[in-house]
């Protein structure tokens, strides 16, 4: 089972349980690396707009929050850990893009912790390519869960 570390450092509605969590998470490791499933170890930590803003300023030099980061662990070399990293998202702008979007809050909740774990794994959106691929695992990771194509308007 994935070790996962579920951090609450905000005090807001609508936040999802770990087992919601622990279910995207472990859905995005079947799609992409199943191999990891029994082993990964992950934080996903739940921040509020101050920490989020903090944290986008300081690692990616943009002003404000955004809605999820990624801190993908390196290990040194010669060094083998089931670390994946850490995943930070800032729960009031879930909610307000959820609301903005038109979708549910849990859809976009498990949205944007696929999205935190693929970029973990290494995927990335920075060119046409890579968000291509990266956007096609994420609605067939979130079609297996039942949610709809994030996408889609």
């Amino acid at each position: 089972m994935t070790d996962l570390d579920i951090q609450y450092a905000v005090d807001a509605e609508a936040l999802p349980s770990e087992a919601d969590v622990l279910t995207w998470v472990e859905a995005a490791l079947q799609q992409v690396q199943p191999d990891l499933l029994d082993s990964a170890q992950l934080t996903v930590r739940l921040v509020d707009e101050a920490e989020g803003t903090t944290l986008n300023e300081t690692w990616r030099q943009k002003s404000g929050p955004t809605n999820v980061l990624s801190f993908p662990f390196e290990a040194p070399p010669g060094v083998e850990l089931p670390l994946l990293g850490d995943i930070v998202i800032c729960a009031p702008v879930i909610l307000r893009e959820a609301q903005a979007q038109g979708k549910t809050e849990s859809a976009h909740w498990a949205h944007m912790v696929i999205h935190g774990v693929l970029h973990l794994l290494g995927y990335d959106h920075i060119d046409s390519q890579e968000a291509d691929i990266m956007e096609h695992l994420e609605i067939q990771i979130l079609q297996r869960l039942a949610y709809p194509n994030p996408y889609l308007s």
